[in-house]
């Protein structure tokens, strides 16, 4: 994927460009009923893996031999959370270092159709009092305007945590942002709408491995 590759950064990830065009559907293995849906592979299966295991070193380095929390943002977190989670202990397990985790769930719903709302919901997250004085790893799929996280940031931040770190698969590059990004970042994509490795578009597409643009067929097709 290096001809996609404009720079590599540890502050902001590996960045793809505006020009971008993905990788033609048809040389991946996707669900049939899916056909038509897509526009193209925007990041293969291999390079989200070959990425989280980069992220859950750097997050090893910084944080090893503290107990950490990890707080999964539902739903479209929980593959990457997954495998970020996994990533960690199988350095733990293989090192000096060690962090001991447990693993919290809680739910935010911001989006209609492809559209971003004001309106955030966060479910399973009225009482995180066990969050007092320990460290806590955020981990979201995806941080486009910032806003959703600004406001996640300030609700977990009146439990009293230790420390904060987030980290974020995709961070999108799309007017008005806040600037809140994470502290861990896999890729920073162009302002497209993505679907695939657990992000939906209606509840659809979860159960695709790659990250892909969704097509204007598909987001009529699954319209709400």
């Amino acid at each position: 994927m290096a001809d996609v590759v404009s720079k590599t950064a540890l502050d902001c990830g590996i960045v793809i460009e505006d020009d971008w065009p993905g990788y033609n559907i048809d040389l991946f293995s996707s669900p049939t009923h899916y056909s038509g849906d897509l526009e193209c592979v925007y990041i293969p299966h291999g390079v989200i893996m070959d990425r989280t295991e980069r992220l859950a070193r750097n997050i090893m380095d910084d944080l090893g031999d503290h107990d950490l929390v990890v707080l999964c943002v539902l739903k479209g977190g929980y593959q990457f959370s997954a495998d970020l989670v996994e990533g960690i202990k199988t350095l733990s397990r293989n090192s000096n270092r060690s962090i001991p985790m447990r693993v919290h769930f809680i739910r935010l719903k911001s989006y209609l159709n492809d559209q971003s709302t004001e309106d955030l919901q966060i479910i399973g997250a009225e009482d995180l009092s066990f969050l007092n004085g320990k460290n806590v790893l955020i981990v979201e799929a995806i941080v486009d305007t910032g806003n959703t996280l600004k406001m996640l940031l300030k609700h977990v931040e009146g439990f009293r945590p230790k420390m904060i770190k987030v980290a974020g698969l995709l961070v999108k590059r799309v007017p008005h942002s806040v600037a809140c990004l994470p502290d861990y970042v896999g890729f920073e994509i162009p302002n497209r709408f993505v679907v695939g490795y657990a992000l939906d578009y209606n509840e659809y597409f979860r159960d695709l491995d790659h990250i892909c643009v969704l097509s204007e067929t598909g987001k009529m097709k699954y319209k709400i």
